[in-house]
């Protein structure tokens, strides 16, 4: 990804230790009630263990992997005490999720100028809120952006990424409410080349994911901004809720499967217990989890590093 590989600042594990507090206290408090008067990690407590994690929002795919990494080790070192859980578990999540990275590298986005980013995602998710916070830690980078609201389908949402274009001071192509948005994503891109901007970020509808119809507008929309950049664009990035737990992995799964998502971003993980839900869709998902939002902040959409992420999370 070269210049947009690192865009935020690598200072801010305080506010992800606390943008996940909700989600570790929730967890831990089931792990110390499954583990309760249990001095050994047995098959009962690696039972209790694997329930935890699924109620946690990891995933049972995810979870049955972690519990089968977690049996090869109390069968290498024949005895591991309760008290020693929580650094396994640690250990052995990022070692899962480190194994990923290689699939993670066959997937990054090519170069383009201007790089064009398409934001996809259902309503309510944050997407609009998480392309102004991208403008922002773009432009902080000396970058000049450009904005286009191809999300025609709601006055509230041009509205919304006008305030954010002003917010930020960037240039916003619009058109009225009910125009096509692939006519938008097209003049935008036109302005952009003019500009002879860096950044393009374009937002589209955001109706129910398992609407055809929707996937075809998207289709057109990638299909018409290459008249105007080939390739365009260079990267699909998917916004998803974390606190909609496992239905923001089921969302994933659909609209990776119905258009070529190359980049997730998980948002509002400071709110919710459910952000173990991360850990799930960073190992299942051969798309990676770019960034995390761990707070209503400007600057509080953070680069998801793996390790960090662990880290805070199973930091007590």
């Amino acid at each position: 990804m070269g210049l947009f590989k690192k865009i935020f600042s690598k200072e801010k594990k305080e506010k992800l230790d606390q943008g996940l507090e909700k989600s570790k206290s929730n967890f831990f408090n089931k792990l110390g009630k499954a583990v309760a008067g249990k001095s050994k990690v047995d098959d009962d407590v690696l039972d209790d263990l694997e329930e935890v994690l699924i109620s946690s929002d990891v995933g049972v795919s995810t979870t049955i992997k972690i519990i089968r990494r977690i049996e090869d080790r109390v069968a290498k070192d024949k005895y591991l005490g309760t008290e020693e859980l929580n650094v396994i578990l640690r250990e052995e999540i990022a070692a899962l999720l480190s194994e990923t990275e290689e699939a993670e590298k066959n997937n990054q986005p090519e170069l383009g100028h201007p790089y064009v980013i398409m934001v996809v995602g259902v309503n309510g998710v944050g997407k609009t809120t998480t392309i102004g916070k991208l403008a922002y830690q773009f432009k902080k980078q000396g970058k000049k952006v450009v904005l286009g609201a191809a999300d025609t389908f709601r006055a509230a949402a041009i509205e919304q990424l006008e305030i954010w274009s002003q917010r930020v001071d960037v240039p916003i192509v619009k058109q009225k409410m009910g125009s096509d948005p692939a006519s938008v994503a097209f003049d935008t891109l036109q302005s952009a080349v003019k500009l002879n901007a860096d950044v393009v970020l374009i937002d589209t509808a955001g109706r129910l994911h398992n609407k055809i119809n929707l996937m075809n507008e998207l289709t057109k929309v990638k299909r018409v901004m290459q008249k105007v950049v080939p390739n365009a664009p260079h990267e699909v990035l998917l916004v998803l809720d974390g606190s909609t737990g496992q239905n923001a992995f089921e969302q994933a799964k659909q609209f990776s499967a119905a258009t070529e998502v190359t980049s997730l971003a998980i948002t509002k993980l400071d709110g919710t217990a459910k952000g173990g839900v991360v850990i799930g869709i960073s190992d299942q998902l051969q798309v990676p989890v770019k960034y995390i939002g761990v707070g209503e902040g400007i600057e509080d959409l953070q680069d998801f590093n793996k390790i960090e992420f662990v880290d805070s999370f199973f930091n007590q």
